[in-house]
């Protein structure tokens, strides 16, 4: 920080600059911190989101929110506002702030965007993927079995291998722009998707989810782009019909 601030206070403090100049050169410092601190709040909400670490219907706190991070209100409403401007949270009446609960029409609708992206993104890391990323997606896989073999099935661990799975799956594509898009659709479903899983430890073991990483593993070795995009589908859309099932959607 030291470093970054004394070459600008340099540039500032020549023999014919005004006190005014200085001020607003402190001033644009101010500013970017802010931004950054609320940036990183973002990304710690977002983090907990896509992991389904929130439940839908869950109700945020924003002082504890501002307390377990140790910054100011500030940020942390920074960071809701962006989360709600893509659907992530909601503002209700009185500033309170939740995540939202999807009605069975928005998760049809999220469900079919995901085969379509994510699908692509299989196809991709299938033609892409290079040995270190077929090791990542390896371990992943293998944490998500061990977790949901388990006796009983720790579900807490199986979310989270889950999660890096199908990520290091997405990130074999080399494609950061297909990434954020993918972000923003979990940003949606994973409070849901992860919400199931957490609550049906059983469907883990032997369950569909094993097979379909089984068989998208195997693809991606093999560089069969179409039988990754369709393991990939599977997995998703056994998921859903599951969760479309279970009444925890809204009418």
């Amino acid at each position: 920080m030291t470093a970054a601030v004394q070459p600008l206070r340099a540039a500032t403090e020549r023999p014919d600059s005004t006190g005014d100049a200085d001020t607003s050169a402190l001033d644009a410092i101010g500013s970017l911190a802010r931004e950054t601190l609320g940036e990183r709040v973002t990304g710690e909400l977002r983090a907990l989101l896509v992991a389904g670490r929130l439940a839908p219907g869950e109700k945020l706190s924003l002082r504890r929110v501002a307390e377990a991070l140790g910054v100011s209100m500030m940020p942390v409403r920074e960071a809701v506002s962006r989360l709600a401007a893509d659907g992530a949270l909601e503002v209700l009446p009185g500033r309170a702030v939740r995540v939202p609960v999807l009605s069975l029409a928005q998760f049809r609708e999220l469900t079919r965007l995901r085969l379509v992206v994510e699908g692509f993104a299989a196809e991709e890391a299938a033609r892409q993927a290079t040995p270190a990323d077929i090791e990542r997606i390896e371990a992943f896989d293998a944490a998500f079995r061990q977790a949901a073999s388990a006796d009983p099935p720790d579900s807490a661990a199986a979310v989270a291998a889950n999660r890096d799975l199908h990520f290091a799956l997405y990130e074999a594509a080399a494609m950061p722009s297909l990434i954020e898009m993918i972000e923003r659709l979990w940003l949606k479903a994973g409070p849901i998707l992860n919400l199931d899983m957490r609550h049906e430890p059983r469907r883990l073991e032997g369950g569909s989810a094993m097979q379909a990483h089984a068989r998208l593993l195997e693809a991606v070795r093999r560089r069969n782009a179409p039988a990754a995009r369709a393991a990939l589908e599977d997995d998703i859309a056994a998921a859903a019909a599951h969760i479309a099932e279970t009444g925890q959607l809204r009418a």
